[in-house]
Parts: structure tokens; sequence; C-alpha cells
């Protein structure tokens, strides 16, 4: 009976618990990061008609060269379409303030992938 009750309860834990999630790699947050950067710039930059480079083909092809499982492939792509969208929402033409914008996102970009790059690449 004590077996009993014992066995119920670890598996009625195991249902509340869920599926196991993977654990992300330690450059997640970069990656993260960059995505948002990423489609910030597939906005600004046809807005600023500021350079010809397909920050979204770009960005696939990162996701397709990290090879994520699917939780971090929906969280890169959430971060990519979040930075699309908060230019979006703000910028309806190209000013001073979006080529500035421009400007240092360009520049975070090269400095996390170069970082990305230099800690993490085999």
């Amino acid at each position: 009976m004590i077996l009993r009750r014992f066995i119920a309860s670890i598996c009625l834990g195991l249902f509340l618990a869920g599926p196991a999630l993977a654990i992300d790699p330690p450059y997640q947050r970069q990656m993260e990061r960059l995505a948002e950067i990423m489609g910030s710039l597939y906005f600004l930059q046809p807005l600023c008609k500021a350079g010809s480079e397909d920050w979204r083909a770009e960005m696939a092809e990162l996701i397709a060269l990290d090879e994520p499982d699917e939780d971090r492939r929906q969280r890169l792509a959430g971060a990519f379409n979040g930075g699309y969208t908060a230019f979006a929402r703000s910028h309806k033409q190209c000013t001073p303030a979006s080529r500035t914008a421009l400007t240092r996102l360009l520049t975070e970009a090269q400095q996390l992938s170069r970082e990305i790059h230099t800690r993490f690449a085999e």
C-alpha cells in the first residue's frame, strides 16, 4: 500500500513535470540578440536605401548552420521578427535617427558575430 502510493506520487510528479527541455548552448543569448539586430536591419536597410544585404536570407543561413532544435529555432525566429516589428512601429521613413540606429546596429552585429565566432566556433 505504501509502495503503491509512492509509485503513484512519482508518476503524478513525472506527469506534471512535462517534457524535458534541451539545454541551450552557452551562446544562445548572443544568438538571440544577433537575430533581433538582423531583423531590425532587415527593416531599416531598405527604408534608408543603405546596402543590399538580405538579412532574412542571412538569418535563415545562420539558423541552418547552427542546427538548433525546434524550440531554439522558434526563439531565434521570434527575436528576428521582434527586431523587425520594433523598428517598423516607430520608423515610417528614413530619418537621421534611423540612420544612426542602422550604423549602431551594424556595429553591434559585427561585434556579436566576432565574439560568438571567437569564443564558440570549433
